[in-house]
């Protein structure tokens, strides 16, 4: 019958019609798009996190910066556009008294600027879409204001989006986490903390939240086994858990990882407030009787967690070597935990 001719038309979209729902997708197809359209030394869009502006997305061969590049945000030329201070558009920052403050600071030439705010769904700054290049463009560079608040708009819909799945999925795989514990201590164990890790890292290289890395390792263990027996021994083990249990901040996460070694990942704290929280948990230590060696380092998403994890083991290896208790130490077995296909991961050590 000609009404049902079109019954059997599938009404499944092709794969490669879907829109994307990542951020750090659509950041890529954005900064694609406006090099395209709008073609700038260098098109980014940006991270504003703890006085740093990151570049999650970039696209342009102008300036040789790349994803993971960061810079003051206080010597940006985004922090007078936020403002209100200065225009979004500036064909001939020089022009601009703010835009050309910078730019006589910058180690790069910069004489025409566009940018746009991306904001959070509470309306709070998250970062921004912005494109440089070293030479004035013509005065109609103004015309394009209303494509790039469309693109910071729907960009702006996407990361709220993407925030809203990320932390569903964060509170489904924490009901799982809290499965994986240590028999001896009731912390994360070893499969929990890997799981976690792997679980994470497209999590925090999509927005480029702050993280670090904190690694333990106790001192005197072998002594207190040697002298007063295993059970003694698990005594001074589980002291150091509660320790640094009472020591992390909420949401961060503690694990006992084999032997006499603990991990801490500090989500959302800067290196300064890493070291603040390593500080805290020495001093509750030293009170309670155990001893050990720290390490810490941030996340990026260069690296990602294997090279954070890698970094804050060497420096926890440092510590224990300046305190003597590392002389005999010659390395420890390298093992478990990478990241596959992903730039610039390292191997997680164990002992």
């Amino acid at each position: 019958m000609p009404g049902r001719q079109n019954t059997n038309v599938s009404t499944q979209v092709a794969a490669h019609l879907l829109p994307a729902r990542a951020f750090d997708t659509a950041s890529e197809l954005v900064v694609r798009y406006l090099s395209e359209i709008i073609p700038m030394g260098l098109w980014a869009v940006t991270r504003i996190v703890g006085g740093r502006q990151l570049m999650l997305a970039v696209d342009g061969t102008g300036y040789g910066s790349g994803k993971g590049t960061e810079i003051a945000f206080a010597n940006s030329m985004c922090r007078w556009m936020v403002s209100g201070a200065a225009p979004r558009i500036a064909p001939d920052v020089s022009a601009v008294p703010e835009y050309a403050q910078v730019a006589a600071t910058a180690p790069v030439p910069v004489n025409s600027y566009i940018g746009t705010p991306i904001v959070r769904p509470d309306g709070a700054l998250f970062g921004t879409v912005c494109g440089i290049d070293p030479h004035r463009q013509p005065a109609s560079l103004v015309d394009h204001q209303p494509l790039l608040d469309l693109l910071s708009s729907l960009l702006s819909a996407v990361l709220e989006s993407d925030l809203r799945a990320t932390a569903i999925a964060r509170e489904l795989e924490q009901a799982r986490v809290e499965a994986e514990v240590d028999a001896l201590t009731g912390l994360l164990n070893r499969r929990g903390w890997d799981r976690y890790l792997q679980q994470e890292e497209q999590r925090f290289r999509r927005f480029g939240d702050p993280a670090c890395v904190v690694v333990l390792d106790l001192d005197h263990l072998k002594v207190v086994n040697d002298t007063h027996g295993h059970d003694a021994g698990d005594r001074y083990i589980q002291r150091a858990a509660t320790v640094l249990a009472r020591s992390i901040r909420r949401g961060d996460v503690l694990a006992r990882l084999g032997g006499d070694e603990f991990g801490i990942v500090a989500v959302g704290a800067t290196p300064d407030q890493a070291g603040e929280l390593v500080a805290r948990a020495e001093r509750a230590m030293a009170a309670a009787g155990v001893a050990g060696s720290f390490g810490h380092a941030p996340y990026t998403v260069i690296t990602g967690f294997p090279g954070a994890w890698q970094a804050a083991d060497e420096a926890m290896y440092e510590q224990k070597r300046r305190r003597g208790y590392g002389r005999h130490v010659t390395g420890r077995p390298v093992a478990a935990y990478t990241i596959p296909h992903q730039e610039g991961s390292g191997r997680h050590r164990r002992r």
